[in-house]
């Protein structure tokens, strides 16, 4: 992870272990991701449930990587926000 943005210069690392508060937004994206992936197979598809455990491990590995940036940005968006003005000396 960069540790300054590239565009307005705000620093990421805020304190020391900033972003272990995100482990707990990806637990909720993963939990709701899973439970999507379940409703669509085990309901919509009419899978049995081993299938669709399959389908949700399948799922949870394919979008780690979007679940791990999206929880980032979640939790220091909770923290901090957009300030146009800064972002246009930049």
């Amino acid at each position: 992870m960069n540790e300054r943005c590239s565009h307005c210069n705000t620093k990421y690392k805020i304190e020391p272990s900033f972003f272990y508060g995100a482990m707990y937004v990806s637990y909720g994206l993963g939990v709701a991701i899973a439970v999507a992936a379940f409703i669509i197979t085990y309901s919509f598809l009419s899978l049995d449930k081993l299938t669709a455990f399959f389908v949700i491990l399948g799922s949870l590995v394919v979008l780690m990587p979007i679940n791990l940036r999206l929880s980032r940005n979640i939790w220091i968006n909770m923290f901090m926000s957009y300030d146009k003005e800064k972002a246009k000396d930049a």
